[in-house]
């Protein structure tokens, strides 16, 4: 190639107009179109935040109402439990006076047509504790025990260990686990002291 055909190629690379520079997509965008995209992604993040706190008040609060309608459910059994107890609590009394009326009734009264329905009446109602759970109360020969048992007399006994019960005076009652009327009873307080001139007498003399 001569130098008039390098002069003339120079020429014409040099007359060429310059490409711009390449610019990030987004700076590329107008300035507008970059603050609604902005705005529109904190948006995003906004409801997205809502949307936890809402969801998690939303489990909050279903929890909070699944332990209330267990704590109603409970208080509504005990408040059960307690308004039977309460009514069958108040029946022993008629128990009580029917069992004593039958223990000194005169032999020559026991075959009267009216006492035989007494009488029914009485097994109908123990029949009805029965059937309620309401079972009586251990106590003659037992250990004393104060849940279950009202000490009236503590008494020395030959036969009955100490701390144990000598006889019933009014027999107890529970139900379930709850004593409905604890029984009244008379306690060992164990073997009488022995007289003075026995004691005198066991002591051995010394030499």
């Amino acid at each position: 190639m001569t130098d008039e055909q390098n002069r003339v190629v120079e020429e014409a690379v040099e007359s060429q107009p310059e490409l711009p520079e390449e610019v990030p997509e987004e700076a590329a965008a107008p300035a507008g179109e970059a603050d609604e995209l902005t705005a529109l992604k904190q948006q995003l993040e906004e409801t997205k935040a809502r949307e936890a706190e809402y969801l998690d008040g939303w489990r909050r609060a279903r929890a909070e109402l699944a332990n209330a309608r267990k704590r109603f459910e409970r208080e509504q059994e005990q408040a059960y439990a307690n308004a039977k107890a309460y009514v069958l609590a108040r029946l022993l009394p008629i128990v009580d006076d029917l069992e004593r009326a039958f223990a000194t009734l005169p032999s020559n009264l026991s075959g009267l047509t009216w006492i035989g329905g007494v009488l029914l009446i009485q097994r109908k109602l123990q029949m009805l504790l029965e059937q309620e759970g309401v079972t009586p109360i251990e106590a003659e020969g037992q250990p004393f025990d104060p849940l279950l048992h009202q000490a009236i007399t503590h008494e020395p006994s030959d036969t009955v260990p100490e701390g144990h019960i000598i006889s019933e005076l009014q027999r107890g009652y529970r139900l379930g686990d709850q004593v409905l009327r604890p029984s009244m009873v008379r306690v060992s307080s164990g073997p009488p002291p022995a007289p003075e001139g026995e004691a005198e007498a066991e002591v051995e003399p010394t030499i």
